[in-house]
């Protein structure tokens, strides 16, 4: 099955169940998970991204595209994760980070610059390589960290309210920016938020927990 597999996943913390999950999400389709604070939403991107917290448990299974990512070790597990933050390395270039992101895979410096130079010129960045970070705006930022996340070839997309630190207008771009490159790189997408506009903007299936 192509996309992203939710087989039976379960999650529960103290006995008390958080999450019961069974859905496909083709690629380039976006999955909507929404509750309230403490519901589980952090806690089923934790889970898919290989570091839940021990003090919960869980069980069913995760597969992209046929791979049971669930099975494997964190770092192998090849997820993408946006955060309501950027997180981008402050002693790196712009062109640093995302450089630090690529593959293993991809040899030598000046292809690996290459690669990170072609990455930003797709999020609307092209020849912001050499900022240091802290120069740039909230919206270049997060421009940089999905730029960053795409480089690293991920077999699928978490979004935990990526948008939800950016003001109105940017919120728009930025959401309209990570479904279209989500879609164009046919990666399956799994989003947490509070904002049901977020949720229309996704423009897939709504799940509420703990409601």
């Amino acid at each position: 099955m192509e996309g992203l597999f939710l087989d039976g996943v379960r999650i529960a913390l103290g006995g008390r169940l958080l999450v019961s999950l069974t859905r496909h999400v083709p690629p380039g389709a976006v999955l909507t998970v929404m509750g309230p604070s403490g519901a589980g939403k952090s806690s089923l991107l934790a889970y898919l991204g290989g570091f839940l917290d021990p003090a919960f448990t869980a069980c069913g299974r995760a597969l992209v595209d046929g791979v049971e990512i669930t099975a494997l070790p964190a770092e192998e597990r090849h997820v993408g994760i946006l955060f309501q933050d950027p997180l981008l390395f402050p002693h790196m270039s712009v062109a640093g980070n995302l450089m630090f992101a690529l593959p293993e895979s991809v040899k030598g410096r000046a292809e690996r610059r290459r690669r990170a130079e072609a990455a930003l010129c797709g999020v609307g960045m092209a020849g912001l390589g050499g900022r240091d970070p802290a120069t740039l705006s909230g919206g270049e930022k997060a421009r940089v960290a999905l730029a960053r996340v795409l480089v690293s070839e991920p077999r699928m997309l978490l979004l935990d309210e990526p948008f939800s630190k950016l003001d109105t207008q940017l919120r728009q771009q930025m959401r309209q920016l990570v479904f279209s490159k989500a879609r164009e790189s046919g990666l399956p997408v799994l989003l947490v938020t509070h904002d049901m506009a977020d949720a229309r903007a996704a423009g897939g299936e709504i799940v509420k927990i703990g409601a």
